[in-house]
């Protein structure tokens, strides 16, 4: 039996379970833990827990090494502080050897022995003499790190056009698939300006409510579909699917919005779908 405790490195990072071993530790305490690049600096994100022997994880947990002190806040205030002057240096580096990327983010391990450069470009950039200049100045270990426009947008963080900070850098862990066609579930404008992010792409919040919709407009007749109704025979020609009501455009004229219960089903029909899901 274990007790386990989820850490985050950094502001909207993903959360990882280490063993807590005998510390007590509360959410938002200070921690220095083990990792594969050495000792590590983060923060309690979820209360420690105990994991019973038989959800005991497939590879055993690194452990938390002890609880960050003063000396630890002050060896992170450093590495910022390193960090800014690295990523200013690279800046200019960048532009005298007339490299085509975007720099927009530097990270420091928490004994500074490794500094890892963030950066965007449109193809493959040649950055070996970048990295020689880089170890000669910082005489650290220099790596460089090619990330699409989403991960950018994540890493630097932002407002929304909601007013709100961007989910991907506040809460989300990870990227899920995002696609016009959930836009289009929603009854969205397809107006690329209205539906983009900050980073170009499709925004993410389309996929929160995107299986709500579905379900909704399952009950719904499609679009074109003719139907009988308490106020006569026509063809639907809009959803309003949070409110259950739909538009009818009705063959004697006019236009009326009723609700799903106003629709007059073929009980033929009805018959036929039952015969036919029995035979199944």
């Amino acid at each position: 039996m274990i007790k386990k405790v989820g850490i985050r490195f950094k502001d909207g990072g993903k959360i990882y379970d280490f063993c807590c071993g005998a510390f007590v530790l509360n959410v938002g305490d200070h921690v220095i833990v083990e990792t594969e690049k050495g000792l590590g600096f983060g923060t309690v994100e979820t209360a420690p827990e105990v994991v019973e022997a038989q959800n005991k994880p497939a590879k055993p947990l690194k452990k938390v090494f002890r609880k960050a002190n003063e000396k630890d806040l002050a060896q992170v205030e450093h590495n910022q502080a390193l960090e800014r002057e690295a990523h200013a240096f690279c800046l200019k580096s960048i532009k005298n050897l007339g490299l085509q990327m975007n720099l927009f983010s530097v990270e420091s391990t928490f004994d500074a022995s490794r500094l890892t450069f963030f950066f965007t470009a449109d193809g493959r950039v040649d950055f070996r003499q970048l990295v020689k200049i880089l170890v000669k100045q910082f005489r650290a270990r220099i790596e460089m790190r090619q990330v699409g426009i989403r991960n950018q947008a994540k890493m630097c963080g932002g407002l929304g056009r909601c007013g709100r900070v961007f989910c991907c850098s506040s809460f989300m862990d990870k990227f899920e698939p995002v696609s016009i066609r959930m836009a289009k579930q929603q009854g969205l404008s397809l107006n690329p300006t209205k539906i983009s992010g900050q980073c170009g792409r499709l925004m993410c919040c389309l996929t929160f409510e995107n299986e709500t919709y579905r379900q909704l407009k399952s009950n719904f007749p499609k679009i074109g579909k003719k139907i009988n109704t308490k106020s006569g025979h026509g063809k639907v020609t809009r959803h309003n699917v949070i409110c259950g009501r739909l538009s009818v455009r009705l063959d004697e004229g006019g236009e009326v919005e009723i609700s799903l219960g106003d629709i007059i089903k073929d009980k033929a029909k009805e018959k036929t779908k039952e015969r036919t899901k029995d035979r199944r």
